[in-house]
């Protein structure tokens, strides 16, 4: 079974995210992503990007749905001030 720390460790590994945060209640998570490669990209395409990431995981069905929200840094910055 996934859990939320799990998934956070998955990501972390191939994505160095300035900011990672994910919960959930092992069935569905949702996820918020700060990162810098996110620059110049869609939403579309940094989705894609981090569904790459766990695509075994959903392949295999043991992660189940994922939600998430994708900003770069100076997003961020402009959300929270």
């Amino acid at each position: 079974m996934m859990d939320p720390e799990r998934i956070k460790r998955i990501i972390a590994e191939e994505l160095p995210c300035e900011g990672l945060h994910v919960e959930g209640d092992g069935e569905h998570f949702e996820a918020i992503l700060v990162c810098s490669k996110f620059a110049g990209l869609s939403r579309v395409q940094r989705q894609q990007m981090v569904n790459a990431i766990l695509k075994p995981y959903f392949d295999s069905g043991e992660l189940h749905a994922l939600s998430m929200r994708t900003l770069t840094p100076e997003e961020r910055k402009a959300l929270c001030g």
